[in-house]
Parts: structure tokens; sequence; C-alpha cells
């Protein structure tokens, strides 16, 4: 028995490494096929439902900013590496509580990191996971699974999500995720209207509503089914990429 157990366990550990090399291998495709190995040469900046938003990254750290005019009030908010934020107002910084730090740096990340997807999966946070095969609208796509380290992955480290790479063109067509904030929730994308600014591909998406508690692995069956309700349009405009 103690044996079999030994081999079981042996053959378990290999598997899990075949699984991430095959997930890694995916990934680093994707990213060379929408252009993200330039991203650390660039500076990138878009609007976003009334807002104007901007990243820089450098090798070991990154920059991100969001200005809007409030009450007739010019709004900028500084988020440095996820951990260091600031908020200016006409220039001056101000001073926030703990809890509207962590709601305003959570809300200029989220929006900074859907852009920069699939460059971020290989963030150290990331534990990413090969799950096979599978068809969505005739087209065959590889699956990866994604979760976070507790360490650096932040406050969402419990998120779940999936990626659907088109085998033919490695590009990220769809993806699911769930989220435990706010009473939880699951949501599908669906990438469309794709451009390109210095050879980096920018693509918008379609956001379907999911039943709460599906699994993620079942949401691409319901979106061909036509089961999936349109929740809203992810749309980024007055893209301009800039070399540094």
């Amino acid at each position: 028995m103690r044996k079999l157990l030994v081999v079981l366990l042996s053959v378990s550990m290999v598997s899990c490494k075949y699984s991430a090399e095959q997930a890694q291998t995916v990934v680093d495709k994707a990213i060379k096929a929408h252009g993200h190995d330039k991203l650390e040469h660039v500076k990138i900046s878009f609007d976003f439902r009334g807002k104007s938003y901007s990243a820089v990254r450098k090798s070991e750290s990154y920059t991100y900013t969001r200005t809007f005019i409030d009450s007739l009030e010019l709004v900028e908010d500084v988020l440095i590496n996820s951990t260091d934020f600031t908020r200016m107002i006409n220039g001056d910084t101000i001073d926030l509580a703990d809890t509207m730090v962590t709601k305003y740096s959570n809300s200029v990340n989220s929006v900074l990191y859907f852009v920069q997807l699939p460059y971020l999966l290989n963030d150290p946070a990331v534990v990413k996971s090969y799950e096979g095969t599978q068809s969505i609208e005739k087209t065959l796509y590889d699956v990866i699974k994604v979760q976070f380290k507790p360490s650096g992955g932040g406050e969402d480290f419990e998120d779940e999500y999936r990626y659907w790479f088109n085998q033919k063109t490695s590009m990220l067509d769809y993806m699911a995720y769930n989220y435990l904030t706010d009473g939880g929730g699951v949501r599908f994308r669906e990438a469309y209207n794709r451009s390109e600014r210095y050879g980096i591909t920018f693509q918008d998406y379609i956001n379907y509503e999911v039943p709460l508690g599906t699994p993620l692995d079942d949401v691409p069956e319901m979106f061909r089914k036509g089961e999936l309700n349109e929740l809203s349009r992810i749309i980024n405009q007055n893209i301009e990429v800039r070399k540094k």
C-alpha cells in the first residue's frame, strides 16, 4: 500500500508539472501573438466609461493612472505596483481612509488588468494549469485555468479564471471568471472589435452574466445554446501607444 501511494504521488507530481509547463507554453505563445511582449517598452493610454487610464511598465515595477473630472475638479489616481496608491485633486494629494484606498486601488487595477491580458498571466502571483481542449463555435481552444497565490494575489486571490486560446491563432477569444466580492458572481467575456497599435493588439469584450454557482468549464456550452444574457460591453476608446 505504501509503495502504491508513493507511485500515485509521483504520477500526480509529474502530471501537475506537465500541466503547468503546457499552460506556460500556451500563454507565452498568446503573449507574442497579441504583441504584448512590447508592453514593457511603451506607455499605453485609453478612455473607458468617461475616465482616462494609462499604464507604464518597467522590468520590476509598473505605474497605473486614472484621471477624470468630478464636480469640476480634476481627480488623478496613481497606483504603483498595486500597493502604493495616491489620489490628487487639482494637483494636491489628499488623505484617504484605508477602506477608500482599497476601493480605488481595486477599481484602477481591475480596468487595467483586463486591458493587459494575456500579458499579466505571467505575473508571479498567477498559478496556471492546462485543462485540455474545448470546442466553441466549431473552433478548438486550449483551456487555461488560473488561480492566485495569497501572497501577491491581491484581496481577490480566491477568484478563479478560465481562458480559451484559439489553437490556430493563439489569440484570447473568451474568458470566464467567478468572484466573491459584493455577494459573488460569474461572468463570461467574448472578445471582439480587435485593433492594433504599435504591433500591440487591443480588444473589447461582450460581457455576459452567468448564473451564480455555475462551474466555469460549463459556461461555453451555455454560451453555445444562447442561455447567457449580455450584461454590458467593455469598450476602450482613444487608445494610444507611445514609446518610452
